[in-house]
């Protein structure tokens, strides 16, 4: 497994796509927890977990999953945590849980890149 995190607007798509030519890539936002089980790469990780808080999913246990299930995926998350805490609730539940589910992978994964200005620069590399 291997994670490419970085602020919005940052790169991180476009640096996936040249880093990884050959993945089918998919839309986070779009997937199923089955379909995100068997992705290649998923575009906006960020986004499958905002729709699944939306749905009252519970999202423990997702990253043994992940790991378990599809070892070999590359996640393209944006880091929501910078900026102003949101008033709405709902707002600061989301970023919170993008922050925990990516830290727990990050645990796991055997690569990390961070994408600023369309540059990656390796967090970790196992």
């Amino acid at each position: 497994m291997e994670m490419i995190i970085g602020g919005a607007y940052q790169g991180k798509s476009s640096y996936a796509k040249k880093q990884f030519p050959d993945v089918k890539w998919k839309c986070g936002a779009e997937l199923t927890e089955e379909e995100l089980l068997e992705a290649e790469g998923v575009l906006g990780f960020h986004q499958y977990i905002r729709k699944c808080l939306k749905a009252g999913a519970d999202l423990s246990g997702l990253t043994e999953k992940l790991a378990e299930k599809n070892p070999g995926v590359v996640l393209v998350s944006e880091e929501v945590g910078y900026g102003i805490v949101p008033a709405d609730a709902f707002e600061r539940q989301y970023r919170e849980a993008v922050g925990r589910v990516c830290t727990e992978l990050a645990g796991k994964t055997s690569k990390v890149t961070r994408v600023v200005c369309g540059i990656g620069m390796v967090l970790k590399n196992d």
